[in-house]
């Protein structure tokens, strides 16, 4: 499960079966959970965590669209598929 960035409490990664998936990324907050796709950034599901949380981490996810995006590239160009 790589990480791709931690910030105000927040941490942003990916599993490694998720290339099977469009491009996404997973945040965890609080005890909350959510994963947003990344063209274009939007909400995917959340689990638990408020509507400002969401709204932080999308932000988050704004800021960091080009890095989440290189290390999804980054990682999943060395996974074999089956």
């Amino acid at each position: 499960m790589p990480t791709v960035f931690e910030r105000d409490g927040f941490r942003f990664f990916f599993y490694s079966a998720d290339y099977k998936e469009p491009m996404h990324i997973h945040v965890e907050y609080g005890g909350g959970k959510a994963k947003f796709w990344l063209r274009p950034i939007h909400l995917a599901s959340s689990y638990k965590m408020r509507a400002s949380d969401l709204k932080k981490s999308r932000s988050l996810i704004e800021q960091n669209q080009k890095l989440c995006q290189e290390k999804w590239n980054e990682y999943f160009s060395q996974v074999p598929r089956n």
